[in-house]
């Protein structure tokens, strides 16, 4: 267990935080004498309301319904996070069937696995920008919507820099001073973790001017053995609009600071099996382990209506993150007694990522036919600085584990103390698109072309003597990429009837393509860079809104090539690396959310995914399911309004089996928690308090969550029975 000083230091900071709220409140927020006590409680029971929003940012498309779009996209709003109080994205995303999250390798940072394919953390968009949220880890409380688009989206948004978002998308949208609010909330979790936020917000120059600040601390342990956790946030965003211009600034600073995470857990060589999962709370990290994130980051979009049907846009941001980190790995050596090895790594990194996009969307109409043009470019810049020191292995437990002195190092590459770049990555694109509506907009067909090109330069971590003879001294280019490639897009809504829209599409992923290993005896072509290559997606499905009711179902297919070696053709001797196998996943996807009976409301939903490999390396494991990706998803969140200011709350989450590898010999069984919950809202002094309480993993249940790894199998413990509670002033 942690001190009494950092205990002591964490409740400081939380009143220090709250002060300037309540001083404001007292000065700012006149009581409200024609209101009753009863109006002020179901106002505020109403505002509280969790709710899916249909619809969302699709890219170059701009803002839509989801009705008018031929993609499956949802968005989880503030309301969400402020009453299930998570303290990452992935906590966000656990409502969503189609998602579920995992770590990158080795680190705190969060992965997500949508339709069964990785969304890495630097993937995440940030008003639709790519590179300019943190990497790692997120705090949810600076945005207004988690938007999830699932599918190929490399003409809605561009290839992804991190070569990730296969299966889909998430993007986050920053809050707007959309009304006047001064709100302070105080919470606390797991067994010492306490902090609180406060958000405020302030239209002025009647109304063309907004503001609204976040700002976010909260520090201890969490529910897991002395796992540490601490988050300093805060945000700003600035708005002016008049009738024509409309102009946002997003600024915001976030330091996180990991202690002892709980690591994935790896097999060792020739270890085959699921190791007996371990108790829920047990901590198999070790007391050196450590990461802090430190991100400066920000967003300007200016739009400009040139006419009553044309608008100008641009969006640009930039962000500049630096990470330290004292990693720790585990390797199981033993299934039955746990015996492991450990393993350490320090890596320092920065980076320094600019993004912009621009364009012009024109609506015209003529012949009872309408158009929507969009047209224009978008650039990302991304440059990383990192350095790595690794450290001899040692024994370790993982049911019994030790404290083990910090061991000796053994190699490392770059400069520690001051990481040079080891990678720069731009990517430029032009696009255009068309959608054409008929029948009065009852149906829409949209196509799209984007031209997009990547270049990727590596530089040398050591001293390095190449395949040619050559010799790269440290931070010399070690490799260049440039390749471009063309991703269209088609897409089909048909709305036969008020509130039902069926569609159909056919997108593409793009990522950069493979390297081929240089430390791989008798390949005949070692470094070898492959152009971009593409994951091909086609769905259809529909969507039904009946006001207080909405529901889709979406059945798709995507197609991955993957890579491996085979005998050279030219040389049997010789094995040549290519892009020669593939993956393909086909799903089906169902997703209801509303209030069908009034204080009653409903978000649920489930998936199926069929994730085989084909075209293996002489057909073995030809047609087995890929490892890591479970059978099937389900989720359903429900709220209910029992008594005016009352609510309760039930969440169960439902992940099918896992094969854990290739050859399918070995599963990780299906699991399943259960959350309960519930808020009260009441007044005292015609202010709106609420009080929420939160119980995830209600049962306790010991599972391995997922055995999805970036770079392979790797379990993922999940998270113990966590209490959550927070108290909520609206003044």
């Amino acid at each position: 267990m942690r001190t009494a000083k950092r205990t002591l230091l964490t409740a400081t900071g939380t009143v220090a935080l709250f002060l300037p709220a309540v001083a404001l409140a007292q000065a700012a927020a006149p009581p409200d004498s024609d209101r009753s006590q009863d109006e002020i409680v179901v106002t505020a029971q109403r505002a509280n309301q969790t709710q899916v929003d249909r619809g969302g940012s699709a890219g170059v498309l701009g803002d839509k319904p989801a009705e008018d779009l031929p993609f499956s996209i949802k968005s989880y709003n503030d309301a969400l996070i402020l009453n299930q109080q998570p303290q990452t994205i992935g906590q966000v995303l656990d409502n969503d069937p189609s998602v579920r999250t995992t770590y990158g390798g080795g680190i705190a940072g969060e992965q997500f696995v949508i339709r069964g394919f990785t969304l890495y953390g630097d993937d995440v968009g940030l008003n639709g920008l790519y590179g300019i949220a943190p990497r790692q880890l997120i705090s949810p409380e600076l945005y207004a919507q988690v938007q999830v688009l699932n599918g190929s989206t490399a003409f809605l948004n561009g290839a992804a820099p991190g070569g990730s978002g296969i299966g889909g998308s998430v993007n986050l949208m920053p809050k707007r001073a959309d009304r006047s609010l001064l709100r302070a909330t105080a919470n606390y979790s797991g067994t010492q973790h306490f902090g609180g936020s406060v958000d405020v917000g302030r239209r002025f120059a009647n109304d063309a001017v907004g503001v609204r600040v976040n700002g976010v601390y909260r520090a201890g342990d969490v529910g897991i053995e002395d796992e540490y956790r601490r988050n300093a946030m805060i945000g700003a965003a600035f708005d002016w609009r008049s009738d024509r211009v409309r102009v946002s600034l997003d600024v915001a600073y976030q330091n996180v600071l990991v202690r002892e995470l709980r690591p994935l857990v790896q097999l060792a060589a020739g270890v085959v099996g699921v190791p007996r999962v371990p108790g829920s709370r047990h901590n198999y990290a070790q007391p050196w382990t450590r990461t802090e994130l430190r991100d400066v980051f920000g967003v300007v979009k200016a739009e400009w209506d040139v006419t009553d049907n044309a608008m100008l846009y641009v969006i640009a941001g930039a962000r500049d993150g630096a990470e330290d980190g004292q990693y720790g790995g585990i390797q199981i050596r033993n299934l039955t007694t746990g015996a492991a090895t450990g393993t350490a790594s320090y890596v320092p990194r920065s980076d320094n990522n600019e993004a912009v996009t621009a364009g012009l969307r024109t609506k015209l109409a003529a012949g009872g036919i309408t158009q929507e043009i969009n047209f224009g470019g978008s650039f990302s810049w991304q440059v990383n600085r990192n350095a790595y020191q690794s450290f001899a292995t040692y024994a370790t437990n993982l049911y019994d584990t030790p404290d083990t002195p910090f061991p000796t190092p053994t190699t490392s590459g770059g400069n520690l103390s001051d990481p040079f770049p080891v990678s720069r990555i731009a990517i430029g694109s032009a696009f255009v698109s068309d959608t054409f509506g008929f029948a009065e907009d009852r149906v829409l067909l949209t196509a799209g072309l984007r031209l997009q090109s990547i270049v990727a330069r590596r530089y040398a971590y050591l001293r390095t003597v190449t395949p040619g003879g050559g010799v790269l001294q440290p931070g010399d280019q070690s490799s260049r990429y440039a390749e471009d490639a063309i991703t269209p897009v088609i897409g089909l809504v048909v709305k036969p009837v008020e509130g039902l829209s069926l569609f159909a599409n056919r997108i593409e992923a793009l990522v950069q393509g493979p390297v081929a290993p240089t430390n791989v005896p008798n390949l005949a072509n070692p470094g070898e860079i492959f152009p971009p290559y593409r994951g091909l997606q086609y769905e259809v499905g529909g969507k039904l809104s009946l006001g207080r009711f909405n529901a889709s179902i979406a059945a798709f297919q995507i197609d991955q090539p993957t890579a491996y070696s085979v005998p050279d053709a030219a040389n049997p001797a010789l094995l040549r690396y290519g892009l020669f196998g593939e993956q393909r996943n086909r799903g089906l996807e169902l997703s209801i959310d509303g209030e069908p009976l009034p204080g009653l409301r409903v978000i649920a939903g489930g998936s199926i995914n069929d994730a085989r490999l084909r075209r293996t390396l002489n057909g073995v494991n030809q047609g087995n399911r890929a490892f890591g990706i479970p059978e099937y998803l389900a989720n359903a969140n429900v709220e209910w309004d029992f008594l005016p200011g009352a609510t309760v709350t039930g969440r169960v989450i439902q992940t099918g089996r896992q094969m854990v590898n290739a050859a399918n010999s070995v599963e990780l069984p299906e699991w399943t928690r259960f959350d309960l919950g519930g808020r009260y809202v009441t007044v005292i002094g015609e202010t709106p308090v609420t009080f929420r309480v939160n119980v995830d993993n209600v049962a306790d249940r010991r599972y391995w969550a997922s055995a999805f790894g970036a770079f392979g199998t790797a379990f993922l413990q999940g998270a113990p029975r966590t209490f959550k509670a927070s108290v909520t002033v609206d003044f």
